[in-house]
């Protein structure tokens, strides 16, 4: 059983073969999906595509590489405020954070959207889905200051083992996906080697971050088995115990994925 936690299944890749994607996450054991968003205009579809198949969850959020307008944290606010009244498979706001790579996107406006949309999180106890490239420490101060009481998942992560430990510290996770595949990428293969195993999920951020020997090709969810197993081969635990716990971990953070038994992790 696995659980991506970070997959654009709306994005053309999937849904121009929807039945088809669906079957090869369900020969992949993928037993949850979450659906995060980029854009205000995407929201209506990724609900819609939860509501049309078990295994898919939707994360709504406005990601910092992309220009929003007021409007579209206000249409967030008002979906999310009908959680409470008309149930969805909303469990999460993403995808959010900031971008100092790519600088489309003025900085303050960035921090303007980030810091409004960890405010929707808290008032609605919504873990979030957070992106951060080149800014780990201002990310860092944000989540400190805004406190959330869910947390959430460091999306995509590539920093140091000391970075990763202050999230971790926070209550944070750290989201495992497919930048363990390449060998050049040693500072965090062995910073997730080393990481608490209770602190890691899974990822594959499809159709995007392909893993090593298949670049320009699209990546997909069900590469979370690779991803899984490039995971078990850094790490020293068992892979039964790496695959239950990393399983509980995701049914922790995102407690609204429902009809899912959390197992026992099977211990050494």
């Amino acid at each position: 059983m696995f659980i991506d936690t970070h997959c654009h299944f709306n994005f053309p890749a999937f849904v121009t073969d929807l039945d088809n994607s669906i079957n090869l996450i369900r020969q992949a054991k993928i037993t949850g999906l979450i659906i995060p968003a980029v854009l205000a205009d995407h929201f209506s579809e990724i609900l819609q595509l939860t509501e049309q198949y078990d295994e898919l969850y939707a994360a709504l959020g406005l990601h910092p590489i992309y220009q929003h307008s007021p409007a579209d944290l206000e249409k967030l606010t008002a979906i999310v405020s009908e959680v409470s009244t008309h149930p969805t498979k909303l469990i999460a706001i993403g995808e959010i954070g900031l971008d100092r790579y790519d600088q489309s996107v003025e900085w303050q406006q960035q921090l303007a959207f980030f810091r409004g949309q960890l405010a929707i999180a808290k008032r609605h106890d919504l873990p979030v889905l957070i992106h951060s490239r080149k800014t780990h420490d201002v990310i860092y101060h944000e989540l400190h200051l805004a406190n959330l009481p869910c947390r959430g998942v460091i999306h995509g992560f590539s920093g140091s083992y000391e970075q990763a430990m202050q999230f971790i510290k926070l209550g944070y996770y750290i989201g495992v996906g497919g930048v363990i595949s390449y060998a050049r990428a040693n500072k965090t293969r062995h910073t997730i080697a080393k990481l608490p195993l209770e602190s890691l999920v899974l990822e594959t951020d499809a159709p995007d971050m392909p893993l090593s020997g298949r670049q320009g090709q699209i990546n997909r969810p069900e590469n979370i088995v690779d991803i899984f197993n490039i995971l078990c081969q850094l790490r020293s635990e068992d892979p039964l115990l790496i695959r239950d716990t990393i399983l509980t971990n995701t049914l922790t953070l995102f407690s609204r994925i429902n009809k899912m038994e959390i197992p026992n992790p099977i211990k050494r």
